[in-house]
């Protein structure tokens, strides 16, 4: 009886062996391989609107925080009223400065969230804090502004100096007047910024926006961003066609000069002395170009004579940037370096501009959609649970050697992250609304 049982059991676990090897063999026989579960670094699939309000709402507690619209006394933090203002009289300190140029993008973005979401907290933001400043220009322009006397906390507002000082706060103004609510010292405001844009900022002879640093007769690819935006706000703040004129003259002329068409990205730097041009294609540089063309082909006309070749120009980058997407989603700090780290803002800004082209009719959604969340969800990921954005390159000057760019450090406090990724959120959430997505042989597809 013992041994029958024992040879049983021998017998048992030898079927069972077998039936286990067998049902643990995966081949194409049994088991669709191509329907096989992958790991993503980063997550693969059609996110929704919900999903991505649930990121910008962190964003915007922390900067509604962080970012405080109030004037204290300098070394007590005591609160100072408009009437008590004086050399004394500070930004109440908060994690970013109200008046960057880094400010005026994320001014944008929280407008573009407030449109794409309907959530009214996006929209006071910005409103609360461009009234606050443009209410305060009057009381400040009493008070000293030259050097030494740098203590003024709104003199880059008041008395521009470079187009970081005017472009991107500009062009928020003017879409804040446009949308409504807008205090009455908002206008003037606005105007300021763009008289030094058209008749103060340095240009060439042909009328392109120039710097001198750090070389003389420089241009920087930032700069069309600095200034495109601007002009093209105001253009159609007031219907002048100068401004749209201006813009367009800018597009084109920086794109004769630096954009790559073997590579079909841009140069950061060009140097009139050079006859030789150091090419570093840097991934934010070519975001702000990006961007500023779909901020001009959003408000130029149909029938503008430039329309035409800025759209050209626009589809162009857009097709020579989409082939530098990593498999994680990002793009590289040096567009076409690998070994360079990935890097968020450009990235964001890269979702935002793509989803736009796509939700406007400029780009194809079918080859540039699938891209454009997977550049989302990339984003996402480098947004924190106390709403910072990680892993962004800090402010970037101009060089003419690798180990520059390379070695940008990264930070949660750098401004240029926060904007970008509002407006990547708010466009993504309205391609969403717009469009159709699925998961088709495991790929993610635009449907329609």
């Amino acid at each position: 009886m013992m041994k029958a049982t024992k040879a049983g059991l021998l017998l048992c676990c030898g079927l069972l062996t077998n039936h286990l090897a067998f049902s643990q063999k995966v081949n194409d026989v049994v088991t669709p391989l191509h329907a096989l579960k992958v790991n993503y670094p980063t997550p693969y699939d059609v996110t929704t609107p919900a999903q991505v309000k649930t990121t910008l709402d962190r964003i915007l507690v922390y900067l509604d925080n962080g970012t405080p619209a109030q004037f204290v006394k300098r070394g007590t933090n005591t609160p100072v009223t408009l009437a008590k203002a004086d050399t004394g009289t500070i930004f109440k300190p908060g994690d970013f400065r109200l008046t960057s140029y880094e400010w005026g993008v994320t001014y944008a973005g929280m407008l573009l969230a407030g449109e794409a979401t309907g959530d009214n907290r996006y929209t006071d933001y910005t409103k609360t804090r461009l009234n606050f400043l443009a209410d305060a220009i009057p009381v400040f322009k009493k008070l000293p502004l030259q050097k030494p006397a740098r203590r003024n906390p709104l003199r880059s507002v008041i008395d521009p100096e470079a187009l970081d000082d005017a472009g991107a706060l500009c062009a928020a103004t003017i879409k804040t007047i446009r949308l409504g609510g807008a205090s009455a010292n908002m206008r003037p405001m606005a105007d300021n910024f763009i008289s030094f844009i058209s008749t103060k900022q340095q240009r060439f002879a042909d009328g392109t926006l120039a710097r001198n640093r750090p070389l003389m007769n420089t241009l920087w690819l930032d700069d069309m961003f600095m200034s495109v935006p601007a002009l093209a706000q105001m253009g159609k703040l007031t219907g002048d066609i100068k401004y749209y004129d201006d813009a367009v003259k800018q597009v084109l002329q920086f794109s004769a000069r630096m954009f790559n068409t073997q590579k079909g990205v841009y140069m950061h730097g060009w140097v009139q002395e050079m006859d030789v041009h150091p090419q570093f294609h840097w991934g934010r540089a070519n975001g702000w170009a990006l961007m500023a063309m779909t901020e001009l082909l959003d408000v130029l006309p149909e029938q503008h004579p430039g329309r035409k070749a800025v759209l050209a120009q626009y589809q162009a980058l857009a097709k020579g940037l989409v082939a530098y997407q990593s498999s994680k989603g990002f793009w590289h700090q040096l567009l076409d370096h690998n070994d360079s780290y990935l890097e968020t803002s450009a990235t964001a800004i890269y979702a935002y501009c793509f989803a736009r082209g796509i939700n406007q009719g400029w780009l194809n959604g079918k080859a540039y959609g699938p891209a454009t969340l997977l550049a989302w969800n990339a984003t996402a990921t480098q947004v924190n649970a106390q709403g910072q954005v990680e892993n962004v390159c800090v402010g970037t000057g101009m060089a003419f050697d690798p180990a520059f760019y390379y070695y940008r450090p990264v930070n949660v406090y750098a401004a240029h992250g926060y904007g970008p990724v509002l407006l990547a959120g708010a466009e993504v959430i309205n391609l969403l609304k717009k469009h159709t997505f699925e998961v088709n042989d495991s790929a993610v597809m635009m449907k329609n």
